[in-house]
């Protein structure tokens, strides 16, 4: 049995790791850690685990909670991780890091988009970029898992396949991308009440989103070049989710809807949580809510030589905790589905 500690366990993406570890067969939680709920049940701070979830919350003590723990999820803001992580800690313990701390890998870079300083450059290049799907065989190996961005998660998916394979111009890539209002976590902020959000939608980071280094810094190991793109999210007055819509002009316009659907069958022919959908079928956020499903599809526009990549996730769950439960699957010799086979809800 895996033993696992959550620092950050009541933060929306700390919660959903509870809620999909309680049904893994293979993982059990002993420390619920918690700044802002210290000794107060867990089950009280969220009702839906009332008689599911007897534990009260710990403080994030990391160096008590690697002596009793196997793995640690770090579900926390930036810079927080960095600045715990050690040698000694990763001798005791495995860590997947839902933080941003460990994705990028120039530290000057991060430091610039997230305008922190680096605690832990010396691990940045040892830490591996947890998305299985491009990533497997070196996740198993790893101490420390940067889980990846919900944006970027869905953005990677829904394009690297053209890319790969060189059938796009990376100068052209343009990601439009929305998101629930869950992404933005569980701390009060006036952009997002509900009178702020609801009946509304909105662009944001324009240009300057955090994510968007990462996403480019992935794209240029698919692309083997170094790529620039253009990504604007937009907030959405719902809960979860998220739509990604990319455009890109093809490289030969001579290039065939049905060439350019056979490359992501074959990218995609094995991995369980990457659903191509048939043609026609488009990607929607409601048939991947509450999974780790991501649902990708292409529509080529000949009249423009562009094609449109689209992808949805829910950005709680393959976006973030069953990603990280997924790459914990592999840190621990397990099916990478364990405890992640639940159908999406609907309605």
């Amino acid at each position: 049995m895996i033993k696992v500690g959550i620092i950050g366990a009541t933060g929306y993406a700390g919660a959903e790791i509870v809620r999909l570890l309680l049904q893994h067969k293979n993982a059990e939680i002993v420390w619920y850690g918690s700044r802002s709920y210290i000794d107060q049940p867990f089950a009280s701070v969220y009702r839906n685990y009332f008689q599911l979830v007897e534990d009260s919350c710990l403080d994030d003590n990391i160096q008590a909670m690697a002596e009793q723990v196997d793995v640690i999820f770090t579900a926390t803001p930036q810079g927080l991780c960095a600045s715990l992580v050690s040698e000694e800690l990763l001798k005791k313990v495995k860590i997947v890091d839902l933080s941003a701390d460990f994705r990028i890998k120039d530290p000057l870079k991060y430091e610039t988009w997230y305008g922190i300083h680096h605690a832990a450059p010396s691990f940045l290049s040892e830490a591996v970029y947890g998305l299985p799907e491009m990533n497997r065989d070196t996740i198993s190996k790893a101490r420390i898992i940067a889980n990846p961005g919900c944006y970027p998660t869905c953005s990677i998916l829904t394009i690297a396949p053209l890319l790969k394979k060189g059938l796009i111009d990376p100068k052209t890539i343009i990601i439009d991308a929305k998101s629930g209002t869950s992404g933005a976590g569980r701390s009060a902020k006036t952009a997002n009440l509900f009178c702020e959000v609801n009946e509304n939608m909105k662009a944001y980071g324009v240009a300057s989103h955090r994510h968007t280094p990462e996403i480019e810094d992935q794209l240029s190991i698919a692309a083997g070049e170094d790529i620039l793109l253009s990504f604007t999210p937009h907030l959405v007055p719902m809960n979860r989710g998220i739509l990604v819509t990319a455009y890109a002009s093809l490289t030969d316009p001579s290039v065939t809807e049905e060439e350019l659907r056979q490359v992501y069958e074959e990218a995609y022919k094995d991995e369980y949580f990457v659903r191509f959908l048939p043609k026609g079928a488009l990607p929607e956020t409601r048939w991947v809510e509450g999974s780790n499903f991501a649902d990708v599809n292409i529509v080529l526009d000949k009249r423009t030589n562009r094609v449109v990549m689209m992808g949805a996730i829910d950005n709680l769950v393959k976006g973030a905790a069953g990603q990280a439960v997924q790459n914990m699957n592999l840190l621990f010799g397990l099916p990478e589905n364990e405890g992640l086979t639940m159908p999406p809800l609907f309605p």
